[in-house]
Order: structure tokens, then C-alpha cells, then sequence
């Protein structure tokens, strides 16, 4: 796994953990790793955008999750480090 940025705080290393394994569990890894790159020069947008399409978000997160994920996605290390989550996760997953 790699190391998570420091400059995170302990709820939202928890937040990006409960994330990553809901989407790895729903093997929706491939299209969460896509989106993330592809909005990785944009995310503020992207955090907006989140903030918009919050219905369909609370399929994975309560809404205060969605809610602080959104916040999170405005910073780029919050955004590398669920993508690094959620690689690693697949990575164990495909080894068992």
C-alpha cells in the first residue's frame, strides 16, 4: 500500500478506506480509477460535480460522507490517495 499523505486527517483516511472497499467490493474498481484520472486536472469540478449527481452518490456513501468526499476531491492528494486505495485493494482482491 502506499503511503497516504500526512496532511490528511484520520476521518478522512477512514472515509477514503470505507470508499475504496465499497467500490472494490462492488467491482466497480475500473470505472472509479477512469473517472478519478480523468477528472484528476479538474477536481474542483469534479468535487462539484459530486455535489450535483449526491442522489446517485448516497448509493455507496450516507450524505455526510458524500457530503466531506466532495470536500476531499477538491484536493489532489485526497484524490491520488483513494486512487492508490483502491488500486491496492483490487491488487489483494485478484491474489486471493
Amino acid at each position: 500500500m502506499d503511503a497516504e499523505p500526512a496532511s490528511l486527517a484520520d476521518a478522512d483516511r477512514a472515509l477514503i478506506e470505507r470508499l475504496a472497499g465499497r467500490v472494490v467490493a462492488l467491482r466497480l474498481e475500473a470505472p472509479a480509477l477512469l473517472a478519478l484520472e480523468s477528472a484528476r486536472p479538474l477536481t474542483f469540478v469534479a468535487a462539484q460535480a459530486l455535489v450535483f449527481f449526491q442522489p446517485f452518490a448516497q448509493a455507496l456513501l450516507p450524505a455526510p460522507d458524500v457530503e466531506r468526499l466532495a470536500a476531499l476531491l477538491e484536493r489532489r492528494e485526497a484524490v491520488e490517495a483513494l486512487a492508490s486505495r483502491i488500486e491496492a485493494l483490487a491488487a489483494a482482491r485478484r491474489r486471493r
